[in-house]
């Protein structure tokens, strides 16, 4: 199937570039759309090409249905007019396994005139159309241009639609189902629960690195630049903390994920391996931020824009573990009961001292209140403005 798969993509891309090229073949196009989708058992497509190729199979049932139509209206008298043969007709069509909504009735009223070629075979309708134009003729008794050029641009554009349609299907579903389809989905889903335009850039970049644009590619690690910057923003904004020896100003989006993973971590068995992990998700942040750099300034190839967004994934995946899914759309303010001493120091702007005897106050109440922080040594009403402001209790 997978071989099956990578023919009809190239038979596909052949028949687009039919369409797109201004010397390109209407007929050929459709030709390829019948190919493809024979080899992809997209049935209806198939059948649709095929009537368009004047298959005797298709247009004769097509032919006794339009027939019919004529006789009836040929009768001046609309009480005369019996349709109980032409909706057994139509009904009929589906024994041949067409679909009249879908195949005869967009352009029954071009196929029923003489004067766009009728059932005739689109590369025959291509051809006569071309002889009118060159000879600048408008019509050559039977055949006229104008009507021909209609049934033409209707099939065109259907075709156009059909082949975008089966090259969507395999080159963003393609061969590697199964195991990153599953990542990503799921890493998809999680985002929007979190944050609809995270996760709409997201689609973004990957979409991004399947163009065959150059500048797309580049745009794509942009894109997973301003991803990470917008994953900080919402899970550890910045702040003026000074943890160990990092920093978390607005432009340090590594560092705050990193505090984000760290500050997750709650089992203190597994705190030495999830650092280690945190340290492991800590450098692919790092590394992907070089290359979104480089994608700002330098020409960047496909492979390394879609490594980048493929870690970016896998990144991800591992950091939204770590979120509780009740809380995601939350704040990220830290909570007063578990800040560090650091914290409370820095975010409610007191001294060291204050600091200390609001750590031992939360010790000896076996957590904190807004009340029970405003009852401590030190803290007046604008400390507690504050701690309203940048803490969840």
């Amino acid at each position: 199937m997978a071989d099956k798969k990578v023919e009809a993509l190239k038979i596909v891309e052949d028949g687009l570039q039919q369409l797109e090229s201004i010397k390109g073949s209407v007929a050929i196009a459709v030709q390829k759309l019948s190919r493809a989708a024979n080899l992809l058992g997209e049935k209806d497509i198939y059948i649709w090409a095929e009537y368009h190729l004047a298959n005797p199979q298709y247009t004769k049932p097509v032919q006794e249905l339009i027939d019919a139509l004529n006789e009836e209206y040929k009768k001046e008298n609309e009480d005369e007019r019996n349709y109980d043969e032409i909706i057994k007709l139509r009904d009929g069509l589906s024994d041949f396994g067409i679909n009249y909504e879908m195949h005869v009735a967009p352009s029954i009223d071009m196929k029923g005139s003489k004067a766009s070629g009728g059932l005739y075979s689109v590369d025959f309708i291509e051809e006569n159309y071309n002889h009118l134009l060159k000879c600048k003729k408008g019509n050559d008794g039977e055949l006229y241009q104008k009507n021909l050029k209609r049934l033409l641009d209707y099939i065109k554009k259907t075709a156009h639609y059909y082949l975008s349609e089966l090259h969507n299907k395999l080159k963003f579903s393609g061969t590697v189902t199964s195991s990153f389809d599953l990542l990503k989905n799921a890493v998809d889903n999680r985002l929007l629960d979190l944050d609809p335009e995270i996760a709409e850039q997201l689609m973004l970049a990957f979409k991004a690195v399947s163009s065959d644009k150059k500048e797309e590619w580049s745009h794509a690690l942009t894109t997973c630049r301003r991803l990470l910057e917008s994953l900080a923003d919402k899970l550890y904004p910045a702040n003026d903390l000074v943890i160990g020896k990092r920093t978390f100003k607005q432009s340090q989006f590594v560092n705050r994920l990193w505090q984000f993973m760290n500050d997750s971590i709650e089992s203190d068995s597994n705190r030495d391996l999830a650092q280690a992990h945190v340290n492991f998700l800590g450098s692919w942040l790092e590394k992907t931020n070089k290359l979104t750099n480089k994608g700002v300034h330098d020409d960047v190839t496909q492979l390394e824009a879609t490594k980048a967004v493929f870690h970016l994934y896998l990144m991800l995946a591992d950091l939204l573990d770590y979120l509780d899914p009740f809380t995601t759309s939350q704040s990220s303010k830290p909570n007063l009961a578990t800040a560090s001493l650091d914290e409370i120091e820095v975010l409610l702007e007191v001294n060291r001292n204050i600091a200390k005897e609001i750590y031992k106050a939360r010790i000896k109440n076996e957590g904190l209140t807004l009340d029970q922080l405003g009852a401590v040594k030190g803290v007046g009403a604008k400390t507690l403005a504050r701690a309203k402001e940048f803490f969840d209790f």
